[in-house]
């Protein structure tokens, strides 16, 4: 099948097959099943995000857990999201809706590890990683070691691009701090990352400024509806430690892939760039414009396609396509099948596994 190539870190999918193992998985045969090679999981920084949403879509499937490959702890019923997210779109702020978090990682079934918000004197307020009362310090200190450094990172991200959601604007993040040694697969992320990140500190953990806490939270149960068929999509496909304006791009257009999605006009307007310089720098970079905006349109596809209650005409109305026909013919161009043969394809496989 052609795909594109997606800014997804391959943290994430190490992070999904390491918690796939913990409940039995035999991941080889999982990586087999999707036509992955081990070597793009071992290999690199970034990993195909449709790749991953297939990777992500089977896993879960067999551990019937909506831990999202994060750090739980324990096994997360199918539901507990879905419920969380209720009870966040009616918080008043960002700062309620943390809170909140924590308190709802403390009574839901599988969560040993919670969020905290702490605020001191200054401008900066720290969201950090916490057991919950009932787990002991010893337990928690070993979910915290180096072995599990990769789930830490992925869910510090994981939380990050949740807040931005909750409030629908991008958070920078002013420093992220970890309790161990800088392993070896987090130089790169350390010599790149826009932010300050620092190593054996008291606290897994990332520091933003107070303002965005008293951002309001403008989700509803109608967007909530279409993130949670989404999910873990927009969880991961921001991946800010790019400084690439492919990067950028991507950012802006995988928000909205249905017919408002930007045009190149208006994304170099928020780039305070001309058309002609986004398109020459796209080029510089081996991409372009339409190229971006097609694979956020396919990786998306490839998520409403794994929900069984969308009709083809429903996915292809929420992509933005006038007409199905448009849709199937676009679909076969980007992977060499039609969405009633990748659906099938789908179901075999997962009658298989």
């Amino acid at each position: 099948m052609a795909i594109f190539d997606s800014p997804v870190s391959v943290e994430y999918a190490r992070a999904l097959l390491d918690a796939a193992q913990e409940q039995g998985c035999d991941t080889d045969e999982l990586l087999q099943a999707l036509g992955i090679s081990p070597e793009d999981i071992e290999d690199g920084r970034f990993f195909s995000a449709v790749k991953y949403g297939q990777l992500y879509q089977r896993i879960m499937w067999q551990m019937q857990d909506e831990c999202f490959g994060m750090m739980a702890g324990g096994k997360v019923r199918w539901g507990s999201f879905r419920l969380l997210c209720l009870t966040l779109i009616h918080c008043e702020s960002l700062r309620q809706a943390v809170i909140r978090t924590g308190e709802f990682s403390e009574i839901c079934r599988g969560f040993q590890v919670r969020s905290i918000l702490v605020e001191g004197e200054g401008e900066l307020a720290s969201i950090r990683m916490a057991g919950i009362e009932s787990l002991s310090d010893e337990a928690f200190e070993q979910l915290m070691s180096v072995e599990n450094a990769d789930r830490i990172r992925t869910s510090l991200a994981v939380w990050h691009r949740f807040h931005c959601w909750l409030i629908g604007q991008e958070i920078p993040l002013e420093s992220i701090s970890f309790t161990f040694p800088c392993p070896e697969s987090f130089r790169a992320l350390a010599e790149s990352y826009p932010a300050q990140i620092f190593f054996e500190q008291p606290y897994n953990g990332f520091e933003l400024h107070k303002d965005y806490l008293d951002a309001r939270v403008i989700q509803n149960p109608q967007t909530l509806d279409e993130f949670i068929r989404m999910a873990p999509y927009h969880l991961v496909i921001n991946n800010s430690a790019r400084s690439t304006l492919k990067s950028k791009v991507r950012t802006i257009l995988s928000k909205d892939v249905s017919e408002s999605m930007p045009g190149a006009e208006a994304v170099a307007s928020q780039l305070n760039l001309s058309v002609t310089t986004l398109r020459r720098h796209l080029q510089q970079e081996g991409t372009s414009f339409q190229k971006i905006k097609d694979e956020c349109r396919l990786e998306a596809a490839i998520h409403y396609l794994g929900c069984k209650d969308l009709t083809n005409s429903v996915i292809s109305e929420r992509l933005g396509f006038d007409e199905t026909s448009a849709f199937f013919r676009a679909f076969k161009k980007w992977t060499g099948l039609t969405p009633g043969e990748y659906r099938k394809q789908m179901s075999v496989e997962q009658g298989a596994a």
